[in-house]
């Protein structure tokens, strides 16, 4: 499953809107096949630390590139709008891969 650029909701108030909540990553665990891997980018990067916290702490998935780690960009993502205008602002693109466990 990929999950590229989603929306950051950068309001503190509205940081229940984001898409990487614990209830979503309960569901896309339960549609997954064992060993199964969940991409996902982002620029905003504490929507990243967000990211990683919330699947980190799901017993669920495994972080390909170790605890805590990014892993680098797949060669066969696609560049998105988003990306693209992201590079032109100066802005980091943060790369995670999980593996649900079998």
């Amino acid at each position: 499953m990929q999950i590229f650029f989603p929306d950051p909701w950068h309001k503190k108030r509205h940081h229940k809107r984001r898409l990487i909540q614990p209830h979503f990553i309960a569901t896309i665990a339960e549609i997954l096949a064992p060993r199964s891997r969940l991409y996902i980018a982002s620029d905003w990067h504490d929507y990243v630390q967000h990211i990683m916290k919330t699947i980190s702490a799901s017993p669920l998935f495994q972080n390909t590139a170790g605890e805590g780690a990014y892993t680098k960009r797949p060669q066969w993502r696609p560049l998105t709008a988003f990306e693209e205008r992201a590079q032109r602002e100066g802005r980091t693109i943060f790369d995670l891969c999980f593996e649900k466990i079998a």
